[in-house]
């Protein structure tokens, strides 16, 4: 399956008895988007929550990438299985579903799509949406995790990397918080960047909730000059829209990508170095 599907691709698999689709939207954000239907959902999309049932809710640091096992659990629970095609989405065009993505690429299965444009994109074609919280009954998937360790880095590494600069490091926060001439949005939180880390708001990717071209995203990376003998590093706040940079290279660039999970909010409140560029 592609990456990135349209909804009329998705509308085409509706008769395919494997197709589960994933609504991973999420109540509120730390980027200001605003859903047009919060109340709604894809007929027949099962919720894919990433803050309750799909993050590490021990940990001090929001959205943390579950362990093995507990993935592989959490999905289970939805009715996937090995066989089954998942698309994600959610009601604020490109937001979290590319978290849902990565979330299940990082665990080894790789059929699965994100939705462009999503909700919106669908109920534009007039397709078909329910109430959230219809209830349903799943019968437990055979889906099993196996987790790819090198997808995911901590400050650990990433500190080290300041020095050895094996890596590139991305950050998708806007302009301002990454210069470092803004507070954080969370209290508590320094301003500024992981020194030697390069700035690529997510937004840059986006045109009214859909990614943008191939050719156009192409572009904007170009501007970054990135070695591609380099793997990449995708930072942001709290791990979410640093994959909707990383999704926005899985067809330009071929390097190996990986997320720093803590992000800004643990890098921002730690004793780790920072950069800023202010004037």
């Amino acid at each position: 399956m592609k990456n990135i599907i349209s909804a009329s691709e998705l509308h085409e698999l509706l008769q395919n008895e494997k197709l589960i689709i994933l609504d991973a939207s999420q109540p509120g954000n730390k980027a200001g988007l605003v859903a047009t239907n919060p109340d709604l959902q894809i007929k027949g999309a099962r919720t894919f929550d990433i803050k309750n049932d799909f993050s590490d809710t021990s940990s001090s640091l929001p959205n943390m990438l579950l362990d093995e096992q507990s993935f592989e659990k959490a999905v289970q629970a939805l009715g996937v299985n090995q066989d089954s095609i998942l698309v994600a989405y959610d009601n604020l065009g490109i937001f979290t579903s590319p978290r849902a993505w990565w979330m299940f690429k990082t665990m080894g299965f790789n059929n699965i799509s994100v939705l462009n444009g999503g909700l919106d994109a669908w109920i534009d074609k007039g397709f078909p949406t329910e109430a959230i919280g219809t209830s349903q009954v799943f019968d437990k998937g055979n889906f099993k995790a196996s987790f790819n360790k090198n997808a995911v880095v901590d400050a650990k590494y990433v500190y080290e990397n300041i020095n050895k600069s094996t890596d590139q490091v991305i950050d998708a926060r806007g302009k301002q918080r990454f210069d470092g001439t803004v507070e954080e949005p969370r209290p508590g939180m320094r301003s500024g960047h992981i020194p030697n880390s390069q700035n690529l708001p997510f937004k840059k990717l986006l045109e009214n909730g859909f990614y943008k071209s191939v050719e156009e995203r192409k572009e904007i990376f170009d501007q970054l000059n990135l070695d591609q003998e380099k793997p990449l590093i995708f930072s942001c706040g709290s791990g979410i829209t640093a994959v909707v940079d990383l999704l926005g290279t899985e067809d330009i660039l071929p390097q190996e990508k990986k997320v720093y999970d803590g992000s800004w909010t643990e890098w921002g409140q730690s004793e780790y170095p920072i950069a800023t560029n202010k004037d």
